[in-house]
């Protein structure tokens, strides 16, 4: 076999970049592919989680489709996304940017908008019970310590919302900012020169060139809020439970006591199915809404 100087020969450089990307291969087989593949097919039984399941067509798809309480679930997931979305991307978004000017302790300011987010859902969702809850909540208790009533917080279902939406942004913001960081170090400085020469202001130059030159950032925030918030689950389940009253029941949760206090594996592997084909869709759409993102239309 024909050896190159390097001392590698033909075969080991065709199989190199194999080698490199089996395990993510792996990794996206197991977790992934295989999941997907027995979703379907449970989606297509009656399966109780024990036992063989039985084979009953689209009939949980029929009944997920006149299910009120999914679709109540899925509509109030809708809703809260759509209050949260534009905060989440916008937010750190303005963090980013007071962080890449020259302030003193920017690096400790950094760490300290960053650290929420490598903070468990639950965690965040307990700590946020802690301060807004009604008998125990911080909040609650300075009011009736100075002799004014309790507000309701968690137990309103507007204000119950808006809570959860606050938490959400608490939690997120430090990781889709150090995105919107890499995003803005990107950007030429010859850029903001010319720019400032043509005697446009600071507030000119970031709607018209930081921006501009930011839409591919702007846009994976974008979708990866969008998928993390339609998602949400953890933090909501340890603040709220889905209350009150289901104004924060998502569709998440509602899969997931269909799966495990209802049994019924089937029904909610239907359910995650439909969930799957309605994020990809909305993706797809946002893809092509969006031109993916691309700076030059």
């Amino acid at each position: 076999m024909k050896r190159k100087k390097s001392g590698i020969t033909s075969l080991e450089m065709r199989v190199f970049p194999y080698a490199m990307i089996l395990p993510n291969l792996l990794i996206f087989t197991l977790f992934i592919a295989v999941p997907v593949v027995l979703g379907v097919y449970y989606s297509l039984t009656n399966w109780k989680g024990i036992g063989t399941p039985a084979y009953v067509g689209f009939a949980n798809y029929a009944k997920a489709f006149a299910d009120k309480r999914f679709w109540q679930a899925f509509l109030a997931t809708g809703k809260f996304t759509l209050f949260a979305l534009p905060i989440t991307v916008c937010v750190p978004l303005l963090l980013a940017v007071l962080m890449t000017k020259n302030v003193r302790l920017r690096g400790v300011f950094r760490a300290v908008y960053y650290w929420p987010s490598m903070i468990s859902y639950i965690v965040v969702g307990l700590t946020f019970k802690f301060i807004f809850g009604e008998s125990t909540g911080v909040i609650n208790y300075l009011l009736t310590s100075v002799g004014f009533s309790k507000v309701e917080l968690l137990t309103s279902k507007t204000n119950a919302l808006w809570i959860v939406v606050l938490a959400t942004i608490w939690s997120t913001s430090g990781y889709f900012m150090v995105n919107y960081i890499s995003g803005l170090q990107s950007v030429p400085e010859s850029y903001y020169e010319a720019a400032t020469v043509d005697g446009a202001s600071k507030t000119q130059q970031f709607w018209h060139v930081t921006i501009p030159l930011l839409r591919p950032t702007i846009f994976l925030v974008f979708v990866l809020g969008f998928l993390g918030l339609f998602k949400s689950y953890g933090l909501v389940i340890s603040m709220t439970k889905g209350g009150p009253a289901g104004a924060t029941r998502f569709v998440v949760q509602y899969v997931y006591d269909k799966a495990f206090q209802n049994v019924e594996m089937g029904y909610a592997s239907a359910l995650s199915m439909l969930l799957t084909v309605v994020l990809g869709a909305a993706t797809i759409a946002q893809f092509a809404l969006s031109k993916g993102g691309r700076i030059n239309d």
